[in-house]
C-alpha cells in the first residue's frame, strides 16, 4: 500500500502537514439524512496518553473537538459531526498529527502511532485522493528530464556569468512551466465543487494570474453549489479581491509618499506604460532582478516606459540604500509597512517580487514578467 510523506494541506492562514495515502473509496454518507461521517482506523502502537480529533478553523484556532476511544484489538471508530467541508485534525498522544478533510465520505486512518513522522494513511477521502493526485502532478512536472536539462545548463550559465543565456533560458523554463500547468488547469477546473480543490488552489500551486481562469470557474461553481459554505465564501473573497487586479482592469490608484515624503500618485504616470514593481530591500529575489529592470528601464525609457516601485520595507534607511545600492533611478513610493502596507493590502499581495504592467490608460496588460519575458513584451509594444 502507498505511504506518501510530505502532503500539506494548506488551511488558508494556518498551514499544517498530513502523512497520508490514496485508496479505494469507502461507503460515502448522505449529509441530508445524517450529518455525520464515521472516521475508523487502527494504532500500530498504541501509547499511554489520549487520542483526540478536533475541527481546524481556518485561523488554525479548534471549533468542535472530542476524544477517541481505542478499542482493545488497537481499533477506533468515531462519529464525527459534519454540516459542511472542513479541516479536522487527529493527535494521537501528542505525538503524531494527521489532518483530515471531511464531508461526506466515511474515512479510514492507520497510523504507527509512537512516532511523529511515523507511518500513516487515510483511506476513503475523496479530498485526499485529489490533493495527492494534483500535488504529484505539479511534481512530475518539476522533476521532468527537460527541467533538469534547463537547470543544469542555467547553473552552468550563472558560474561563468552569462546573463543573456540566464534570461534566456529562464523565459524558457517560465514557457514551459505554463504549458505543462495548463494540462494540470483543464484538469482542475472538471473537478466537482471540493475543499479538496479550494485547498489545492490555496497553497499556491497554479500562479493566480497565469490562470485566473481557473480561480473564477471554481468560484463560479462554488456560488452555485456550496455558498452557504464557509471555506467556499473564503475562497470565492479571495477571487473577488484578486478579480481587481486581473489583466484587463484598470489597476487600483496608489497614494504613497517618495523619499522626500511627498505623495506621487500611480495614476500621475497615465500616458506611459508603466511597470508597477512590488519590492524590498530584504527581499533576495527582488534585488536579483533589480538590474534587468534598470536594463530594460534604460532601454525604452525614452520611448514612453516608467517604473513606479513600490517597497515593502520598514526602514526608510534600507529603503533609500537599496535604491542607491541598485542605481534604481525611477520613482519610488512606500509608507514603511512591511506586508500591511496600504497597496500591498489593496493589490493582495502575498509574495514578492510582484509586478503588473500598466499601459497608458492604467489597464494592466500583463503581470509578473520577469528576465528576458519583461524585455520581450516591451519590444512587442514598442516595435523594437
Amino acid at each position: 500500500m502507498k505511504n506518501l510523506k510530505g502532503l500539506v494541506l494548506f488551511f488558508f492562514s494556518l498551514c499544517a502537514f498530513a502523512t497520508c495515502s490514496s485508496s479505494n473509496k469507502e461507503e460515502t454518507a448522505d449529509a441530508s439524512e445524517d450529518p455525520f461521517v464515521t472516521v475508523t482506523g487502527k494504532v500500530q502502537y498504541p501509547q499511554k496518553g489520549t487520542i483526540t480529533i478536533s475541527e481546524i478553523s481556518d485561523v488554525g484556532a479548534s471549533g468542535w473537538s472530542d476524544t477517541i476511544t481505542l478499542n482493545p484489538d488497537s481499533t477506533f471508530s468515531k462519529r464525527v459531526p459534519v454540516k459542511e467541508p472542513g479541516y479536522y485534525r487527529i493527535s494521537f498522544y501528542n505525538t503524531q498529527v494527521v489532518n483530515l478533510i471531511l464531508y461526506k465520505s466515511n474515512v479510514e486512518v492507520h497510523v504507527d502511532g509512537r512516532n511523529a513522522n511515523g507511518f500513516s494513511e487515510v483511506k476513503g477521502s475523496p479530498e485526499i485522493d485529489f490533493i495527492i493526485k494534483a500535488n504529484q502532478m505539479m511534481n512530475d512536472i518539476q522533476q521532468s528530464p527537460e527541467f533538469a536539462k534547463l537547470n543544469s545548463d542555467f547553473e552552468a550559465a550563472r558560474q561563468v556569468g552569462d546573463q543573456a543565456k540566464m534570461q534566456t533560458l529562464q523565459a524558457e523554463y517560465f514557457e514551459i512551466m505554463n504549458t505543462k500547468q495548463k494540462e494540470v488547469a483543464t484538469w482542475v477546473k472538471q473537478q466537482p465543487a471540493s475543499l479538496g480543490v479550494i485547498n489545492f488552489l490555496s497553497g499556491n500551486s497554479l500562479d493566480k494570474d497565469s490562470f485566473f481562469d481557473v480561480y473564477a470557474s471554481v468560484a463560479d461553481k462554488l456560488k452555485k453549489e456550496w455558498s452557504n459554505y464557509h471555506h467556499a465564501k473564503v475562497f470565492i473573497d479571495m477571487v473577488e479581491k484578486q478579480k481587481a487586479t486581473s489583466i484587463g482592469q484598470v489597476a487600483p490608484d496608489i497614494n504613497l509618499p517618495n523619499p522626500e515624503g511627498k505623495i506621487i500618485p500611480l495614476s500621475s504616470l497615465r500616458g506611459k506604460y508603466v511597470l508597477v514593481d512590488f519590492w524590498a530591500k530584504w527581499c533576495g529575489p527582488c534585488r536579483q532582478e533589480n538590474p534587468n529592470v534598470v536594463r530594460v528601464y534604460n532601454k525604452y525609457k525614452d520611448k514612453g516606459f516608467t517604473v513606479y516601485g513600490v517597497s515593502l520595507d520598514r526602514s526608510k534607511e534600507d529603503w533609500v540604500k537599496a535604491i542607491k545600492d541598485d542605481g534604481l533611478t525611477w520613482t519610488h513610493v512606500s509608507d514603511l509597512k512591511y506586508w500591511q502596507s496600504e497597496a500591498a493590502q489593496q493589490y493582495n499581495i502575498t509574495g514578492i517580487p510582484f509586478s503588473l504592467l500598466l499601459d497608458p490608460k492604467g489597464v494592466i496588460i500583463a503581470k509578473n514578467l520577469r528576465g528576458g519575458a519583461l524585455d520581450k513584451k516591451l519590444a512587442e509594444i514598442f516595435n523594437d
